[in-house]
């Protein structure tokens, strides 16, 4: 349905960008504009209105940020409906089988077997000083004396924080505005793609190879003037492979021209078997590192640790105060105990090599049947494929969840899937037979097949 220009803009009360914005909200919200109806175009409406095209096409892109209108050339501006939470599409997507496969590689979750016990640590930070107390505390002292000595910089200011992901949007979203540019390595976490989605940024894809972002790539980004570099300094999803120190060097003379800002995914952390070399040592005051302690030491401490330019965690810190403030003092200090415990990290150390164990089993039977795998750190495997639905398809065939590649790209790019190796068996039977299966949904289909 095309809406009438002349009865529009008389429901338009103030003719200034937000007022066409605040009217058409009105508009969508009561129901009188209805999704899927065309609305005029941005002359047309000036014209009535007696304002300028930028006047009207400001209103449109505030619009656009709520995703209450789209625009496209063929069917021009239409409605979507009113403002509601944009979904992360390709996290949510992933590993949704409804529980019918029996083995899941669709989703890197930690085996629990390989996680430190949290009871004696809890029942330790419950007695913590200062419980119950509304003072806004960025890290616990416990906490930072914790992680400070593993730091790979100098880190200006400290944050406790409800995991990863939760570090990289708030460090985005209080550092680029919708319509900024972010250069991110490619392929990337699905996670990261969604929150760059969410706050509107264009996107800068860097390459990457066994070494991390290609330097030529990244300064190719670097000519746009991006306000962000986001990359996985280790154990790189859904690569696996580690930056090295020469490259973090090369990268850091590029960068160092510049006022982008650098952000490092540390998102397995302690169960990394390659050293961290961060840009953070040659650009402290530029580089935030975002730590998560999930997959290392549970999920349910929902705790990551973010280090570094001070500007940058105040911001974070800033935004935080809006809503929760702080993180519980006492799953601050369960971490804390965790981290100091002999017991713990020796856990920690058996299942970093459990996890690289199980990924050159996996990894090694495949290449023996031809489908060659990269990578070296990670907790999980990207798998070159002839063709991606037919690979997943053929895999839950046999009982088999994985991941879609094409989730992980900025670009379309050569065919992958991605396969989780944390829970693995180790059964060298089952892995044999795991590994045919993959094989077989890997490549190009042969005259035998149908």
């Amino acid at each position: 349905m095309e809406i009438d220009p002349g009865w529009l803009a008389t429901q338009v009360r103030e003719p200034s960008a937000r007022g066409v914005a605040t009217s058409l909200i009105d508009l969508i919200r009561e129901g009188a504009l209805r999704p899927g109806a065309r609305l005029p175009t941005v002359r047309q409406l000036a014209r009535l209105l007696g304002v300028s095209p930028g006047t009207v096409a400001e209103a449109w892109s505030e619009l656009r940020k709520h995703r209450m209108i789209s625009t496209d050339r063929r069917r021009g501006t239409v409605v979507l409906g009113p403002p509601g939470v944009q979904h992360p599409a390709r996290y949510e997507r992933i590993g949704n089988f409804g529980g019918r496969l029996a083995i899941d590689l669709a989703i890197a979750a930690p085996d629990r077997t390989l996680l430190p016990s949290l009871g004696a640590a809890l029942a330790a930070a419950a007695a913590t000083d200062g419980l119950n107390d509304y003072t806004r505390e960025t890290i616990t002292p416990r906490l930072r004396a914790a992680v400070e000595p593993t730091w790979p910089f100098p880190a200006q200011s400290w944050l406790a924080l409800g995991g990863g992901y939760e570090g990289l949007q708030l460090l985005l979203q209080t550092t680029a505005l919708p319509g900024d540019r972010v250069a991110i390595e490619e392929p990337t976490a699905a996670r990261l793609l969604d929150i760059l989605e969410l706050i509107g940024v264009e996107v800068l894809p860097v390459a990457c190879d066994e070494d991390g972002p290609v330097p030529a790539a990244l300064a190719e980004a670097l000519r746009a003037s991006p306000v962000a570099f986001v990359h996985q300094p280790r154990g790189h999803s859904p690569c696996g492979h580690a930056v090295s120190a020469e490259r973090s060097a090369e990268l850091a003379e590029l960068l160092a021209p510049t006022t982008t800002l650098v952000v490092e995914d540390d998102g397995i952390g302690d169960l990394s078997v390659a050293p961290l070399h961060s840009i953070g040592a040659r650009l402290p005051g530029r580089t935030v590192l975002v730590r998560s302690y999930s997959k290392s030491h549970g999920p349910d401490l929902r705790l990551a640790v973010i280090g570094g330019a001070a500007d940058a965690v105040e911001r974070v810190r800033v935004l935080r105060s809006y809503g929760t403030g702080w993180s519980s003092r006492i799953l601050q200090d369960t971490l804390a105990g965790l981290l100091a415990d002999p017991d713990a990290r020796e856990l920690v150390e058996r299942a970093r090599e459990t996890y690289a164990r199980r990924r050159a089993a996996l990894a090694g039977r495949l290449t023996a049947r031809g489908v060659t795998v990269g990578g070296r750190d990670s907790l999980v495997l990207w798998v070159p494929v002839h063709d991606e639905p037919e690979a997943l398809v053929t895999l839950a065939a046999h009982g088999i969840s994985a991941a879609p590649g094409s989730r992980y790209l900025v670009r379309p790019g050569r065919p992958h899937i991605r396969l989780a190796i944390a829970r693995l068996t180790e059964d060298p039977g089952e892995l044999d037979d795991l590994a045919d299966v993959i094989a077989l949904a890997a490549k190009r289909p042969g005259p035998d097949r149908h």
